[in-house]
């Protein structure tokens, strides 16, 4: 069992910056991938970020790439999100979620999160 806690939700200005953090705690907790997914009102969840047990292996959603920075400290358990740049569409709430690969973490993650949300306004 994995257990997942968010922190570091809050509001934004648009081009403003948040950075996410989630506590992961458990067995085996840093073999297993990470990832950032977020739910925009009226939308459905979708995958952001992930990394791998060993940082080797990110993916992004095309639209954060360049804005949105993932990352982990194994020796702290602990997963950030790091946000510059925000823009309205980044509002929703963001779920820590945690899987055997990057691609479960994607697509079908086995542990979750509560979430934090974040809001971007003018």
């Amino acid at each position: 069992q994995v257990q997942l806690a968010e922190s570091g939700g809050g509001m934004a200005q648009i081009g403003g910056s948040l950075t996410l953090s989630c506590a992961a705690s458990g067995q085996n907790v840093n073999w297993h991938s990470v990832g950032w997914h977020r739910q925009s009102p009226g939308k459905e969840r979708e995958f952001v970020a992930g990394i791998s047990g060993d940082s080797s292996l990110i993916k992004y959603k095309d639209s954060v790439k360049d804005r949105f920075t993932i990352s982990r400290d194994n020796a702290r358990n602990m997963v950030y999100l790091q946000m510059i740049n925000l823009q309205p569409e980044d509002t929703g709430v963001y779920f820590c979620a945690a899987a055997e690969s990057i691609t479960f973490v994607r697509a079908r993650p086995q542990y979750w999160g509560k979430g934090t949300p974040v809001a971007v306004s003018e």
